[in-house]
């Protein structure tokens, strides 16, 4: 498969990731030419400066790892995102409201996430280690409603947590597709023959911090 570096967000989120691992991070994001870096908010001024002067996307996450903060904080983190330089938010759904089927919380806690974007693109991780296949497709269909742009599998933040699999890639693409929203797969993506896999399977994006190894 040709132009895989057009699919990658070169992901640096380690809760120990010092300054130079960034810029590093952002050296190889212009070197390959990948799609995008995804980093903590902290990080993204910094992104901006740094690719200023190149097609790179700067993605940043919200509500991240656990997805369980209020939402009118989730909104406030995302705007501030925006305002820093953000092209596209990556919020974490919260997983223990969709448990609970308290559907309307979902959808709300979206949807201020969404509005306070702006423009910007949404990608909404439903955490797929957690759900059964039911809730993963229960939460597309939530996403779908609240008008989210993408959804995306995993944080990789789940302790033995599996990450992305093709299973749920399909399952999620199948469910969102045909009302224009997007898949990004993210968690133990690693080789190349794993990154195909997920886009065969239906993902547009793909998050790793092993772009520079797939790629190669």
């Amino acid at each position: 498969m040709e132009n895989l570096n057009k699919h990658i967000e070169h992901t640096l989120l380690k809760q120990d990731a010092k300054h130079e691992d960034f810029i590093k991070l952002f050296e190889e994001a212009k070197q390959y030419n990948f799609l995008g870096v995804c980093i903590n908010p902290l990080y993204v001024k910094s992104a901006k400066e740094y690719l200023q002067d190149t097609y790179v996307k700067i993605v940043t996450v919200v509500g991240f790892p656990l997805g369980a903060n209020r939402s009118d904080v989730k909104a406030f983190e995302a705007s501030k995102a925006v305002e820093d330089g953000a092209d596209e938010i990556d919020m974490v759904i919260n997983v223990s409201k969709l448990k609970d089927k308290d559907h309307e919380f979902v959808v709300n806690d979206i949807k201020a996430v969404k509005s306070a974007c702006k423009d910007k693109p949404l990608k909404v991780i439903l955490e797929t280690d957690l759900l059964t296949k039911d809730e993963i497709k229960k939460a597309c269909e939530l996403c779908i409603e609240a008008k989210a742009d993408f959804v995306k599998t995993s944080t990789g933040f789940v302790k033995n947590g599996i990450g992305a699999q093709a299973e749920d890639v399909k399952l999620m693409s199948e469910t969102v597709s045909p009302y224009g929203l997007k898949v990004k797969a993210s968690g133990g993506i690693r080789d190349k023959e794993t990154a195909i896999n997920m886009l065969e399977a239906g993902a547009e994006r793909l998050g790793t911090s092993s772009g520079v190894k797939i790629v190669s």
